[in-house]
């Protein structure tokens, strides 16, 4: 099957992948692999053209999940200070700072398990303001209802991101506070309420190849790709389980980019959180291998980021701009 993953317009995307064809595909020889993903990323996208967005922690820490990964938990002490929801016009300052600084999408990250109904209107007050700066909108605020989902629809927001984490036999691992359904759930009522899809997972967690092919064949066997695939790198923060993870090989982060891009041609596979501790040579096999979006900024809700100057220097380095 391995034949049938170069997608074009004559060859739509499938829907179908299995966990052994993932795997397959990530142990390709590493030339190989990166020939495919070139071929369906340029089929698909402009290969010199990266897309940039900028995430903010509008509400900060406090938050009740047991996530191993996340210095926002209450689970954990990691020096973090909850605070609360900011104001509408902080966030409308940094929206047009981000705009002014080259990003096309601004992204709004509560730390909440899921928000009440009264959130929910103060949110939608930030979603029109960023969408009135000529901006895309973007936010994770944890579970959603069906109700919940469609307010924020209407209030025009653009995308919705809720990752997946990890492979499905290994989320019990990683939280035990709420269940891969109920993420499915909270996907499944973004679709139905017309708002874009933005989901991902995190990677270097203690998962074997085997884990890391699992997490790539779910995202691409739902029944609509995400728009938006975020492929995180762990960062390991004190006091957290997974402080003492051993980092992840650079090359089978790589080869999990190019696996997103081979099994989900049309979305932007997005370079995410862990960039800070890669190197441009690292940045730029993954770009190679189709990553064509990235967060910018020096935070990702509470932890570090590549400076902008290092990104515009790499991005001019390689030849390839940002787009809006």
């Amino acid at each position: 099957m391995l034949d049938s993953s170069i997608a074009t317009a004559d060859a739509p995307p499938r829907h179908d992948w299995t966990r052994a064809e993932v795997a397959a595909l990530m142990g390709l020889p590493f030339p190989e692999l990166i020939w495919r993903a070139q071929g369906v990323h340029r089929a698909w996208h402009d290969p010199t053209k990266i897309q940039v967005a900028t995430l903010l922690s509008i509400k900060t820490g406090g938050c009740p999940e047991d996530c191993a990964y996340c210095p926002q938990s209450v689970a954990y002490d990691t020096g973090l200070e909850a605070g609360r929801l900011m104001e509408l016009g902080e966030v409308l300052a940094a929206a047009r700072a981000a705009k002014d600084a080259g990003a096309s999408r601004f992204c709004m990250g509560a730390a909440w398990r899921a928000p009440k109904d009264r959130d929910i209107a103060r949110v939608a007050a930030m979603i029109a303001g960023v969408r009135d700066l000529g901006l895309q909108s973007c936010v994770t605020l944890g579970m959603l209802t069906d109700g919940q989902a469609h307010a924020l629809r209407d209030a025009g927001l653009d995308y919705y991101n809720h990752n997946l984490d990890t492979a499905p036999e290994l989320y019990g691992g990683i939280i035990s506070t709420r269940t891969y359904q109920d993420r499915l759930d909270t996907l499944g009522h973004v679709r139905d309420a017309g708002i874009a899809v933005c989901c991902g997972g995190i990677v270097g967690m203690g998962e074997d190849a085997d884990g890391r092919a699992g997490l790539i064949a779910t995202l691409a066997s739902l029944p609509a790709h995400p728009e938006s695939v975020p492929i995180n790198a762990l960062v390991r923060v004190e006091g957290t389980p997974l402080a003492d993870a051993a980092p992840l090989d650079p090359i089978d982060f790589v080869r999990v980019i190019a696996a997103a891009r081979i099994t989900m041609p049309r979305a932007f596979v997005r370079l995410s959180a862990g960039r800070e501790a890669m190197d441009d040579a690292t940045q730029a096999l993954c770009f190679l291998a189709g990553a064509n979006s990235i967060f910018a900024g020096e935070k990702l809700l509470t932890t570090g980021n590549v400076a902008p100057p290092r990104d515009a220097s790499l991005l001019a380095r390689l030849g390839m701009a940002a787009t809006r």
